[in-house]
């Protein structure tokens, strides 16, 4: 692979895992009234609180689509399951596998 290529493959990874972050953003505030940024630089017992609060969000989302309830998302689903573990893995990264960002981007907060 040329230099275009990693360029290319590094910026559509850096925008899928933007996207990703969105979805966890959005899910979050409307679904919850939580602030994603807020949550991860609260202290640990909060952060701990409000990932028990999300898994019994998790929980009733589960047993909507269980139920195959009109207003079920699988999406909201999987974006309230990913930023709960966010929540309990201590703000990793945005980026990359594993938390490495790609060599072309700016340093991330």
């Amino acid at each position: 692979m040329n230099a275009i290529d990693l360029e290319i493959s590094a910026f559509r990874s850096e925008r899928a895992a933007r996207a990703e972050n969105a979805r966890m953003r959005v899910a979050l505030q409307l679904g919850c009234g939580i602030d994603l940024d807020a949550a991860l630089a609260a202290s640990p017992a909060e952060r701990q609180r409000l990932a028990s609060a999300l898994d019994r969000r998790i929980e009733r989302e589960r047993l909507k689509g269980l139920a195959r309830h009109w207003s079920y998302d699988l999406n909201r689903h999987i974006a309230l399951k990913r930023a709960a573990d966010r929540l309990r893995a201590r703000a990793q990264p945005v980026g990359r596998e594993g938390g490495i960002k790609p060599p072309c981007c700016p340093a991330m907060p």
